[in-house]
């Protein structure tokens, strides 16, 4: 009786995801990023160059605790590790395989105007974040909702967007995030999921339980230490299959136009693939648009909004066109070529072996060897799921704040354990499912809060009014 429930939910909550993600947050979050671009007049053109300086000027790995918040580097490395999680080899894997190669292409097309968008948060989080007497920073979207919107529907919106925050960022997400480490542990190193389970409760715990200072001062660390692990690996596979190279970047650019060829299906069906595959994963690998990295923008301490909007700029340049980019162009190289695994596409009997949750290790077993090339990949998740637990247990903490007050904050960050361990000893579809859904539907109030509040973004980025 209880699978029969749990099946018919699966398919009703699948269904509800599909439509969110496929139509309704497309549309919307590319809709923001557009508009965003152009009323701020491209300030991701404009200010990329400042950008690049704000965020290498304060550069530190010595994890420096503030009186309160967080240096702006801590805040972008906050959200840069919510932001590069499990997605960026699997969400990649899973993209290429559904709309070919091509669909890369897509991805950095949105993800340019997701830097828009990506500012446009950041800006508002520091606008309307508010400092505590005791050094108690809060701000994210529920407080620029409540900005714009100081009625009943803006009270609706704010606890809406806190309720789903609360359960996804810090209970489901971190559920799903734990799961993937456990599975890749337990293929690559024979290590019993309940041990894993054991050791991430401690490590998350000590994180968790020791407030915003111990988390700025491990992000700070964990993130460039992460993102050098995978790109030094990455840049090895790519080495050796350096001949490939100009052939893979030459598939991204024709299958995004004649998807048809490499997907199969009519030219329109195979485009709006091709494109809603890109679109997806570069949205929902950089999060832009959907409410989580505000959160951490709204903790840095700056001069201005625009100084954290310019930073918070970059962290969906490092996710979308350096990280999932270099993923993308190892992946293309060792499986699309000549004698790689997908060489005439995804169909036939490939379909069986080849997955999006493993063909990130066929790639990089190609060169490093099965044994090496399978724990490589499953070090990577640890470190990337890992610093997303952290980043989104300080996300949805600061929304059980808003909610249920400061005094509820050891119980939130101990129920988020236990959902750690649980997520690492047992798998359900319908959680995975329900845990999609919730991120989808944060996008929602904060999408509308975006355009509402458009001229205060456009004051920020010193755009004059004719």
């Amino acid at each position: 009786m209880l699978e029969q429930i749990q099946n018919v939910l699966l398919q009703y909550v699948g269904l509800i995801n599909v439509y969110l993600s496929d139509y309704i947050l497309v549309f919307l979050l590319v809709g923001i990023g557009l508009w965003t671009t152009v009323k701020t007049r491209f300030v991701q053109v404009r200010c990329f160059g400042e950008s690049f300086r704000k965020v290498f000027g304060d550069f530190s790995l010595s994890g420096k605790k503030h009186e309160s918040g967080m240096s702006s580097f801590q805040a972008l490395a906050t959200a840069v590790a919510a932001q590069v999680g499990t997605g960026c080899i699997v969400g990649a894997a899973g993209a290429i395989l559904t709309g070919g190669p091509g669909s890369i292409f897509w991805m950095w097309v949105i993800s340019f105007f997701g830097m828009a968008t990506n500012y446009a948060e950041a800006t508002l989080a520091q606008k309307t974040r508010i400092v505590d007497e005791d050094g108690t920073v809060k701000g994210g979207p529920v407080y620029y909702i409540r900005y714009r919107f100081k009625g009943a529907f803006g009270k609706f919106l704010a606890c809406f967007f806190a309720i789903v925050a609360f359960l996804e960022l810090g209970l489901l997400g971190s559920m799903v995030q734990s799961n993937s480490i456990a599975e890749c542990f337990r293929t690559a190193f024979g290590v019993p999921t309940w041990i894993v389970g054991i050791v991430l409760v401690v490590l998350c715990g000590f994180v968790f339980l020791g407030g915003v200072k111990r988390l700025a001062a491990v992000v700070e660390k964990i993130v460039p230490v992460m993102a050098t692990i995978f790109l030094l690996g990455a840049l090895v596979v790519l080495i050796v299959n350096f001949r490939h190279i100009p052939a893979t970047f030459a598939m991204i650019f024709k299958y995004a136009f004649v998807p048809q060829a490499i997907i199969g299906g009519g030219f329109g069906s195979a485009l709006k693939i091709a494109v809603s595959q890109g679109a997806k994963r570069g949205l929902f690998s950089n999060e832009a648009g959907l409410g989580s990295t505000p959160h951490a923008h709204a903790h840095a301490n700056v001069e201005k909004p625009h100084d954290q909007g310019c930073v918070a700029m970059f962290g969906v340049f490092v996710d979308s066109f350096v990280i999932l980019t270099i993923c993308a162009l190892v992946i293309i190289s060792a499986t699309y070529v000549p004698g790689g695994i997908l060489e005439n596409g995804y169909v036939g009997e490939v379909t069986q072996t080849v997955s999006k949750t493993n063909l990130a290790q066929f790639a990089f077993s190609s060169v490093m060897g099965k044994t090496i090339g399978t724990k490589f990949v499953a070090v990577c998740l640890l470190f990337f799921a890992f610093s997303t637990m952290l980043s989104w247990n300080l996300f949805g903490k600061i929304n059980s704040i808003y909610l249920f007050g400061k005094k509820f904050t050891p119980i939130y960050s101990t129920i988020a354990l236990v959902f750690v361990f649980v997520g690492c000893v047992t798998s359900n579809d319908l959680v995975w499912e329900i845990a999609d859904m919730l991120n989808n539907l944060m996008a929602l109030p904060n999408a509308i809060a975006l355009f509402a509040l458009t001229s205060v973004v456009v004051q920020c980025a010193g755009v004059k009014k004719k």
